[in-house]
């Protein structure tokens, strides 16, 4: 097995297209990595050039100890698996399974006659290798549970089928590292649950090195042992699943990652004796246990004109599952007073959308919608007047311009 190292790799198209800019990454030996972001983020441009099936504008790619940036694709040791399976039609799933192996062995190119004709000595070499590619073809149906198939052609097989046999076509090969290029993409939301599981099962058995690739970031939460956020052919953030989650570096990563996504409320931060706190009119949410960057507070206080209350425009960023609220009849001051637009029941949970209603002149031509993530058993109805509330423990804060996070990572002990 092996590693891959990237070092400020490119991809530019011709017109100046930049389709991926200068990603750094190392993928550690027998790591699960996710690649995860929009269409045209850069993931699979990134994915089909450690492959070799892109040229590299600049910058290095090495598997292994090697720099492979000049071997084609066949001499990299890698194995690929590609969304659309590419199973050979004509084919049995045993020969698709075996095909590549065979042409690697050179043990397909004879027919009956013609290995007759061959000194015995050569056929006896020539058996030998065709016993150990059925070998590796049956071990590799066994593994996957698609043994009583092997007879059978693709034609004959369910979806879930179908990929089984692509992922056995690259386990057969036995490669340093396996390339994923959205293997999920065309099954169906059961089905793709079961794979996710087969496949965190799969790298626990065999013990390799998968970049796997994915618009999906739940499939990059469930699956990866870390994650690679991307967006616009640059790296976002990488890290632990949960670090991702918990930790989001930028407003990006922080809107993307995550079902339903972070509420982003805008007001301003302002700074207190006691610790700072976030506003939006006459609503308050005090920010004295988590730690804000330092420097942001410093910067604040520098350019405040009004020393006593520094304060700068800020995002506050709260996910679905941290508001909560409580039916309310009359506008409390000093509370987020809202409407209920929608209720989405979810079986396991109910998403309320929440309508503000924004007293600050500041943002009266905003219309600014909170969701709310609850039990699923809830008594909530089009039209109920709420009162919101966030844990202030778990709340984010953002550069209003350059989306940068505010937040610090407490430094673990």
């Amino acid at each position: 097995m092996a590693g891959v190292v990237l070092e400020n790799l490119s991809r530019v198209y011709s017109g100046g297209v930049l389709a991926v800019n200068g990603v750094t990454l190392t993928v550690q030996d027998r790591e699960f990595l996710v690649l995860v972001g929009p269409s045209g983020s850069g993931k699979t441009t990134t994915l089909r050039m450690i492959a070799g099936l892109e040229e590299v504008s600049s910058g290095k790619i090495a598997i292994g100890t090697r720099a492979v940036n000049d071997v084609p694709p066949k001499d990299r040791d890698i194995a690929m698996v590609f969304q659309n399976y590419a199973l050979y039609p004509h084919m049995s799933v045993y020969k698709n399974l075996a095909f590549g192996l065979e042409l690697r062995e050179k043990t397909n190119g004879f027919g009956w006659l013609w290995r007759w004709a061959l000194p015995t000595e050569r056929r006896a070499r020539l058996a030998t290798r065709r016993f150990a590619i059925a070998e590796r073809v049956h071990q590799a149906a066994r593994v996957l549970g698609i043994e009583e198939l092997l007879e059978r052609y693709p034609r004959q097989l369910s979806g879930g089928e179908r990929q089984r046999v692509a992922l056995g076509r690259a386990i057969v090969r036995n490669p340093a590292v396996f390339l994923f290029d959205e293997p999920l993409s065309n099954l169906d939301a059961k089905l793709r649950v079961e794979m996710r599981r087969e496949l965190k099962q799969l790298h626990q058995r065999l013990q390799t090195t998968i970049v796997y690739v994915t618009h999906d970031q739940v499939e990059a939460l469930t699956l990866g042992d870390r994650i690679v956020v991307m967006n616009e052919g640059t790296i976002q953030q990488v890290g632990r699943p949960i670090e991702v989650y918990d930790w989001p570096s930028n407003r990006f990563v922080a809107g993307f990652i995550g079902t339903p996504a972070m509420n982003f409320i805008p007001g301003e931060l302002i700074s207190q004796r006691a610790g700072c706190e976030f506003r939006r009119a006459d609503w308050l949410v005090p920010l004295a246990g988590r730690q804000i960057e330092p420097r942001v507070v410093q910067a604040m206080t520098v350019q405040s004109t009004t020393a006593s209350r520094p304060s700068r425009a800020a995002v506050l960023g709260v996910r679905p599952e941290d508001v909560s609220i409580e039916k309310s009849s009359d506008n409390r001051s000093g509370t987020l007073q809202a409407v209920v637009s929608l209720v989405d029941m979810l079986g396991d949970s109910t998403v309320a959308t929440l309508e503000v209603d924004d007293r600050s002149t500041q943002h009266q031509s905003e219309t600014l919608y909170v969701l709310s993530k609850m039990e699923p058993r809830s008594d909530l109805r089009l039209g109920d007047r709420v009162s919101v509330q966030v844990n202030a423990q778990r709340v984010h804060l953002f550069d209003p311009e350059t989306g940068e996070s505010w937040m610090r990572k407490p430094v673990a002990n």
